[in-house]
């Protein structure tokens, strides 16, 4: 990645993409999340070597991965992946976690708002995304903006484990 780029800046927080360093944190707070309610399960994020890599895998053409930093530490992050076999102009909301210290401040909409600002950015239509009923926090964020359930999942994420699965359009 050539450099990082700052989204959001207050005097309390900063919006940015991600950095190689970001990885150790950002694996820790979706894997203690996983743990913390109950949803560190086999065919998830919480088993994907992937997890532990996350600036690589944001590399990708048509990805990028947002980072909430707070009085200079890594609270989670939030991003969009060109997922495989999605329906053309779709991408997939993915990774959305935040440290238990960093919830209920409205980041976590922040980081999604980012996320869908993107999306349109690189020019995608459409947004999908998987989750499990136990991230009783994430299901009434994505329900609040706007996406819809959908009965089966799309693409090839390699996270069977997941059993919600959702879908917005951008416009």
């Amino acid at each position: 990645m050539a450099g990082t780029a700052v989204f959001y800046m207050n005097p309390e927080f900063v919006i940015r993409t991600i950095r190689p360093g970001d990885d150790p944190f950002l694996a820790a707070i979706i894997r203690n999340t996983l743990e913390e309610f109950g949803a560190n399960k086999p065919g998830t994020v919480y088993f994907d070597d992937r997890t532990d890599h996350l600036s690589d895998e944001f590399s990708v053409a048509g990805s990028v991965y947002f980072v909430l930093e707070k009085n200079g530490l890594v609270m989670g992050g939030g991003g969009i992946y060109p997922t495989e076999n999605l329906p053309p102009g779709t991408c997939e909301l993915v990774k959305l976690y935040l440290s238990p210290a960093a919830r209920g401040l409205g980041y976590g909409r922040l980081l999604l708002e980012k996320c869908l600002e993107a999306a349109i950015h690189l020019g995608y239509r459409t947004v999908y995304l998987e989750s499990m009923p136990e991230l009783t926090i994430a299901i009434p964020l994505y329900e609040r903006t706007g996406f819809k359930y959908l009965d089966r999942p799309q693409g090839n994420s390699g996270h069977d484990g997941c059993s919600v699965w959702m879908i917005r359009e951008l416009y």
